[in-house]
Protein backbone atom coordinates (compact mmCIF):
# COMPACT_ATOMS: atom_id res chain seq x y z
CA UNK A 1 0.00 0.00 0.00
CA UNK A 2 1.06 3.78 -0.61
CA UNK A 3 1.10 5.84 2.18
CA UNK A 4 1.46 10.35 1.43
CA UNK A 5 3.58 11.22 4.02
CA UNK A 6 3.73 15.51 4.09
CA UNK A 7 6.24 16.84 6.11
CA UNK A 8 7.55 13.51 6.07
CA UNK A 9 11.55 14.83 6.49
CA UNK A 10 10.07 16.91 9.47
CA UNK A 11 11.04 15.42 13.67
CA UNK A 12 8.00 13.50 13.69
CA UNK A 13 7.18 12.63 10.13
CA UNK A 14 10.50 11.25 9.72
CA UNK A 15 10.20 8.77 12.78
CA UNK A 16 6.65 7.73 11.28
CA UNK A 17 7.94 7.50 7.74
CA UNK A 18 10.65 4.69 9.32
CA UNK A 19 7.64 2.80 11.25
CA UNK A 20 5.86 2.64 7.68
CA UNK A 21 9.19 1.50 6.15
CA UNK A 22 9.60 -1.28 8.80
CA UNK A 23 5.89 -2.02 8.19
CA UNK A 24 6.47 -2.72 4.46
CA UNK A 25 4.52 0.10 3.05
CA UNK A 26 5.24 2.03 0.12
CA UNK A 27 6.16 5.47 1.68
CA UNK A 28 6.15 8.85 -0.62
CA UNK A 29 7.35 12.03 1.05
CA UNK A 30 6.90 15.48 0.09
CA UNK A 31 8.68 18.16 2.32
CA UNK A 32 8.99 21.98 1.60
CA UNK A 33 12.04 21.89 3.52
CA UNK A 34 11.15 25.20 5.60
CA UNK A 35 11.95 23.54 8.61
CA UNK A 36 13.58 20.42 7.59
CA UNK A 37 16.91 19.49 5.70
CA UNK A 38 17.21 16.52 2.88
CA UNK A 39 20.19 14.50 4.88
CA UNK A 40 17.25 13.35 6.61
CA UNK A 41 16.45 11.36 3.74
CA UNK A 42 19.95 9.49 4.19
CA UNK A 43 19.15 9.00 8.26
CA UNK A 44 15.97 7.49 7.22
CA UNK A 45 17.80 4.64 4.77
CA UNK A 46 20.54 3.91 6.76
CA UNK A 47 17.83 3.03 9.82
CA UNK A 48 15.46 1.25 7.52
CA UNK A 49 18.17 -0.37 4.59
CA UNK A 50 14.81 1.16 2.27
CA UNK A 51 14.68 5.08 0.57
CA UNK A 52 11.47 6.22 1.11
CA UNK A 53 9.97 8.43 -2.84
CA UNK A 54 10.66 12.03 -1.98
CA UNK A 55 9.50 15.15 -4.10
CA UNK A 56 9.96 18.55 -2.92
CA UNK A 57 6.37 20.53 -2.91
CA UNK A 58 5.31 22.98 -0.81
CA UNK A 59 1.71 22.37 -0.38
CA UNK A 60 0.35 26.10 -0.62
CA UNK A 61 0.93 25.80 -4.58
CA UNK A 62 -2.45 24.15 -5.26
CA UNK A 63 -1.07 23.54 -8.83
CA UNK A 64 1.79 21.65 -8.04
CA UNK A 65 -0.32 19.65 -5.74
CA UNK A 66 -2.69 18.56 -7.98
CA UNK A 67 0.06 17.69 -10.51
CA UNK A 68 1.58 15.15 -7.73
CA UNK A 69 -1.90 13.78 -6.99
CA UNK A 70 -2.00 13.29 -11.13
CA UNK A 71 0.91 11.33 -11.07
CA UNK A 72 -0.02 9.27 -7.87
CA UNK A 73 -3.48 8.27 -8.42
CA UNK A 74 -2.89 5.03 -6.18
CA UNK A 75 -2.70 6.49 -2.73
CA UNK A 76 -4.04 4.41 -0.21
CA UNK A 77 -3.52 6.54 2.89
CA UNK A 78 -2.34 10.24 3.48
CA UNK A 79 -0.56 11.53 6.79
CA UNK A 80 -0.50 15.16 7.34
CA UNK A 81 1.92 16.30 8.66
CA UNK A 82 3.23 19.47 7.06
CA UNK A 83 2.17 22.99 8.95
CA UNK A 84 4.08 25.41 10.84
CA UNK A 85 4.00 24.29 14.36
CA UNK A 86 6.14 27.19 16.88
CA UNK A 87 3.33 28.81 19.07
CA UNK A 88 5.60 31.92 19.87
CA UNK A 89 5.94 32.37 16.26
CA UNK A 90 2.20 31.82 15.56
CA UNK A 91 1.80 34.59 18.05
CA UNK A 92 4.50 36.91 16.63
CA UNK A 93 3.00 36.37 12.92
CA UNK A 94 -0.23 34.57 12.56
CA UNK A 95 -0.56 35.44 9.04
CA UNK A 96 1.98 33.04 8.23
CA UNK A 97 0.14 30.32 9.87
CA UNK A 98 -3.29 30.68 8.75
CA UNK A 99 -1.77 30.57 4.73
CA UNK A 100 0.43 27.58 5.86
CA UNK A 101 -1.58 25.98 8.07
CA UNK A 102 -5.16 26.36 6.77
CA UNK A 103 -5.22 26.58 2.93
CA UNK A 104 -2.71 23.73 2.20
CA UNK A 105 -5.31 21.50 3.93
CA UNK A 106 -7.89 22.68 1.93
CA UNK A 107 -6.13 21.87 -0.90
CA UNK A 108 -5.09 18.84 0.10
CA UNK A 109 -8.54 17.76 1.14
CA UNK A 110 -10.24 18.84 -2.22
CA UNK A 111 -7.17 16.43 -3.88
CA UNK A 112 -8.34 13.40 -1.72
CA UNK A 113 -12.49 13.98 -2.86
CA UNK A 114 -11.24 13.57 -6.13
CA UNK A 115 -10.19 9.99 -4.94
CA UNK A 116 -12.63 7.22 -5.46
CA UNK A 117 -12.03 6.75 -1.16
CA UNK A 118 -9.27 7.81 0.50
CA UNK A 119 -7.70 7.70 4.75
CA UNK A 120 -6.55 10.73 6.33
CA UNK A 121 -4.72 11.08 9.64
CA UNK A 122 -4.25 15.11 10.59
CA UNK A 123 -1.34 15.93 12.83
CA UNK A 124 -3.38 17.76 15.55
CA UNK A 125 -2.47 19.01 18.90
CA UNK A 126 -3.45 19.16 22.58
CA UNK A 127 -3.46 23.17 22.24
CA UNK A 128 -7.06 22.55 20.29
CA UNK A 129 -8.06 22.61 24.47
CA UNK A 130 -6.63 25.62 25.13
CA UNK A 131 -6.72 26.03 29.21
CA UNK A 132 -8.39 22.79 30.31
CA UNK A 133 -11.14 22.52 33.24
CA UNK A 134 -9.94 19.49 34.72
CA UNK A 135 -6.67 17.08 34.18
CA UNK A 136 -5.96 14.58 32.67
CA UNK A 137 -7.67 16.02 29.52
CA UNK A 138 -10.11 13.49 27.68
CA UNK A 139 -11.66 13.91 24.33
CA UNK A 140 -14.57 14.91 25.16
CA UNK A 141 -13.06 18.26 26.41
CA UNK A 142 -14.61 21.13 25.81
CA UNK A 143 -12.74 22.89 22.83
CA UNK A 144 -11.34 26.30 24.12
CA UNK A 145 -10.14 29.47 22.59
CA UNK A 146 -7.07 28.97 21.40
CA UNK A 147 -4.42 30.35 23.23
CA UNK A 148 -2.37 30.79 19.94
CA UNK A 149 -2.93 31.22 16.51
CA UNK A 150 -1.22 27.74 15.87
CA UNK A 151 -3.36 26.52 18.29
CA UNK A 152 -6.71 28.27 16.33
CA UNK A 153 -5.17 26.62 13.21
CA UNK A 154 -5.07 22.92 14.29
CA UNK A 155 -9.31 23.77 15.93
CA UNK A 156 -10.31 25.21 12.32
CA UNK A 157 -8.18 22.03 10.69
CA UNK A 158 -10.15 19.50 12.79
CA UNK A 159 -13.63 21.40 12.12
CA UNK A 160 -12.59 21.33 8.23
CA UNK A 161 -11.86 17.72 8.11
CA UNK A 162 -15.38 17.04 9.90
CA UNK A 163 -17.24 18.98 8.05
CA UNK A 164 -16.42 17.29 4.77
CA UNK A 165 -16.74 13.87 6.55
CA UNK A 166 -20.20 14.89 7.30
CA UNK A 167 -21.09 15.33 3.52
CA UNK A 168 -18.54 12.99 1.88
CA UNK A 169 -18.67 9.25 3.18
CA UNK A 170 -15.67 7.94 0.75
CA UNK A 171 -13.26 10.55 3.72
CA UNK A 172 -12.04 8.32 6.70
CA UNK A 173 -10.14 10.86 8.82
CA UNK A 174 -8.66 10.46 12.42
CA UNK A 175 -7.36 13.34 13.91
CA UNK A 176 -4.48 12.40 16.74
CA UNK A 177 -4.31 15.37 19.45
CA UNK A 178 -0.42 14.88 20.36
CA UNK A 179 0.78 16.35 23.59
CA UNK A 180 4.58 16.99 23.78
CA UNK A 181 6.60 14.92 21.45
CA UNK A 182 10.26 15.13 22.22
CA UNK A 183 12.98 12.64 21.83
CA UNK A 184 14.77 10.92 19.26
CA UNK A 185 15.58 7.27 17.07
CA UNK A 186 17.76 5.74 19.42
CA UNK A 187 20.23 5.22 16.59
CA UNK A 188 21.04 8.49 17.06
CA UNK A 189 20.62 9.31 13.18
CA UNK A 190 17.30 11.38 13.06
CA UNK A 191 15.92 13.78 15.75
CA UNK A 192 14.30 17.48 16.10
CA UNK A 193 16.45 19.29 13.87
CA UNK A 194 15.23 23.08 14.07
CA UNK A 195 16.37 25.63 11.62
CA UNK A 196 17.46 29.25 13.86
CA UNK A 197 16.47 28.83 17.33
CA UNK A 198 14.96 26.45 18.77
CA UNK A 199 11.22 26.47 19.56
CA UNK A 200 10.30 24.01 21.82
CA UNK A 201 11.64 23.13 25.22
CA UNK A 202 14.03 19.95 24.27
CA UNK A 203 16.23 21.00 21.78
CA UNK A 204 16.96 24.11 23.53
CA UNK A 205 18.08 21.94 26.65
CA UNK A 206 20.26 19.80 24.18
CA UNK A 207 21.75 22.79 22.17
CA UNK A 208 22.45 24.87 26.00
CA UNK A 209 24.39 21.53 27.00
CA UNK A 210 26.14 21.75 24.06
CA UNK A 211 27.49 24.94 24.12
CA UNK A 212 25.35 26.26 21.51
CA UNK A 213 23.07 28.58 23.33
CA UNK A 214 24.41 30.61 26.08
CA UNK A 215 21.61 29.95 28.47
CA UNK A 216 17.96 28.18 28.83
CA UNK A 217 14.74 30.07 29.42
CA UNK A 218 12.29 29.17 31.71
CA UNK A 219 8.93 31.02 30.95
CA UNK A 220 7.43 31.14 34.25
CA UNK A 221 7.90 30.24 37.63
CA UNK A 222 4.68 31.34 39.20
CA UNK A 223 2.18 29.44 37.39
CA UNK A 224 0.00 27.31 40.43
CA UNK A 225 2.20 23.85 39.94
CA UNK A 226 4.07 22.01 41.96
CA UNK A 227 7.36 24.03 41.33
CA UNK A 228 5.93 27.19 39.30
CA UNK A 229 6.90 25.94 35.94
CA UNK A 230 4.17 24.85 33.57
CA UNK A 231 3.34 21.01 32.95
CA UNK A 232 3.44 19.20 29.61
CA UNK A 233 2.54 15.74 28.76
CA UNK A 234 6.19 14.64 27.29
CA UNK A 235 5.68 11.67 24.62
CA UNK A 236 8.40 9.95 22.86
CA UNK A 237 8.72 10.33 19.27
CA UNK A 238 8.80 6.95 18.65
CA UNK A 239 5.70 6.44 20.45
CA UNK A 240 3.72 9.22 18.96
CA UNK A 241 5.35 7.23 15.37
CA UNK A 242 3.90 3.94 16.60
CA UNK A 243 0.72 5.27 17.36
CA UNK A 244 0.28 6.42 13.61
CA UNK A 245 0.88 3.18 11.84
CA UNK A 246 -1.77 1.88 14.66
CA UNK A 247 -4.29 4.35 13.61
CA UNK A 248 -3.62 4.15 9.77
CA UNK A 249 -4.46 0.52 10.09
CA UNK A 250 -7.73 1.40 11.74
CA UNK A 251 -8.37 3.51 8.74
CA UNK A 252 -7.22 1.26 6.16
CA UNK A 253 -9.14 -2.22 8.14
CA UNK A 254 -12.52 0.00 8.03
CA UNK A 255 -12.19 -0.47 11.58
CA UNK A 256 -13.92 3.27 12.65
CA UNK A 257 -17.35 4.20 14.42
CA UNK A 258 -17.70 7.05 12.30
CA UNK A 259 -15.49 8.40 9.43
CA UNK A 260 -14.63 11.01 11.53
CA UNK A 261 -12.51 10.06 15.07
CA UNK A 262 -10.22 12.11 17.44
CA UNK A 263 -7.15 10.56 19.91
CA UNK A 264 -4.81 12.13 22.44
CA UNK A 265 -1.75 10.94 22.33
CA UNK A 266 0.46 11.04 25.13
CA UNK A 267 1.58 9.22 28.33
CA UNK A 268 -0.81 10.40 30.74
CA UNK A 269 1.67 12.14 33.04
CA UNK A 270 2.72 15.60 33.48
CA UNK A 271 6.16 16.64 33.97
CA UNK A 272 7.09 20.51 34.83
CA UNK A 273 9.88 22.41 33.10
CA UNK A 274 12.10 22.16 35.66
CA UNK A 275 11.78 18.63 35.86
CA UNK A 276 12.74 18.27 32.49
CA UNK A 277 15.63 20.40 32.84
CA UNK A 278 16.26 18.39 36.06
CA UNK A 279 15.70 14.60 34.65
CA UNK A 280 18.20 15.82 31.95
CA UNK A 281 20.68 16.66 34.49
CA UNK A 282 20.53 13.48 36.01
CA UNK A 283 20.63 11.46 32.93
CA UNK A 284 23.24 13.21 31.10
CA UNK A 285 25.47 14.50 33.81
CA UNK A 286 25.38 17.75 32.43
CA UNK A 287 24.43 20.93 34.09
CA UNK A 288 22.22 22.94 32.67
CA UNK A 289 22.79 27.43 33.06
CA UNK A 290 18.85 28.30 33.03
CA UNK A 291 17.47 31.30 33.99
CA UNK A 292 13.91 32.17 35.28
CA UNK A 293 12.45 34.80 32.81
CA UNK A 294 8.54 36.29 31.77
CA UNK A 295 5.82 33.96 31.15
CA UNK A 296 5.56 33.87 27.32
CA UNK A 297 2.23 34.53 25.18
CA UNK A 298 0.16 31.74 24.59
CA UNK A 299 1.17 28.98 27.07
CA UNK A 300 -1.18 27.17 29.39
CA UNK A 301 -0.48 26.64 32.93
CA UNK A 302 -1.20 22.69 32.70
CA UNK A 303 -1.85 19.94 29.81
CA UNK A 304 -1.49 15.95 29.91
CA UNK A 305 -3.66 13.35 28.46
CA UNK A 306 -6.06 10.74 29.71
CA UNK A 307 -4.73 8.16 27.34
CA UNK A 308 -7.65 5.64 28.11
CA UNK A 309 -8.80 6.04 24.23
CA UNK A 310 -6.18 5.39 22.46
CA UNK A 311 -5.04 2.87 25.14
CA UNK A 312 -8.50 0.93 24.77
CA UNK A 313 -9.58 1.49 21.77
CA UNK A 314 -6.66 1.62 19.38
CA UNK A 315 -4.61 -0.54 21.44
CA UNK A 316 -1.35 1.45 21.93
CA UNK A 317 0.06 2.53 24.68
CA UNK A 318 3.47 4.93 24.95
CA UNK A 319 6.49 3.02 26.25
CA UNK A 320 9.13 5.14 26.90
CA UNK A 321 10.21 7.07 30.14
CA UNK A 322 11.24 10.56 30.10
CA UNK A 323 14.86 9.96 30.69
CA UNK A 324 14.63 7.71 27.85
CA UNK A 325 13.16 10.45 25.48
CA UNK A 326 16.30 12.99 27.31
CA UNK A 327 18.66 10.64 26.15
CA UNK A 328 17.59 9.56 23.32
CA UNK A 329 17.71 13.85 22.35
CA UNK A 330 21.21 14.63 23.67
CA UNK A 331 22.38 11.13 21.77
CA UNK A 332 20.79 13.34 18.80
CA UNK A 333 22.46 16.21 19.45
CA UNK A 334 26.25 14.82 19.79
CA UNK A 335 25.89 13.13 16.69
CA UNK A 336 24.83 16.29 14.85
CA UNK A 337 28.02 17.92 16.24
CA UNK A 338 29.84 15.16 14.83
CA UNK A 339 28.32 15.59 11.28
CA UNK A 340 28.72 18.49 11.08
CA UNK A 341 32.76 18.39 11.69
CA UNK A 342 33.17 15.33 9.48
Amino acid sequence: MKILVTGGLGFIGSHVVIELLDKDYEVVVVDNLSNSAISVLEGIQAISNKMPEFEKLDLRNKQALSDFFGKHQDINGVIHFAASKAVGESVENPLLYYENNINTLVYLLQELQQLPSSNLIFSSSCTVYGQADTLPITETAPIKPAESPYGNTKQIGEEIIKDVCNVDDTLNAIALRYFNPIGAHHSGLIGELPIGAPQNLVPYITQTAMGIREQLSVFGDDYPTIDGTAVRDYIHVIDLAKAHVVALERLINNEMVSNYETFNIGTGKGSSVLEVVQAFEKVTGKALNYKIVPRRDGDVTAAYADTTLANSVLGWKSQFTLQQALASAWKWQQNIEVIKES
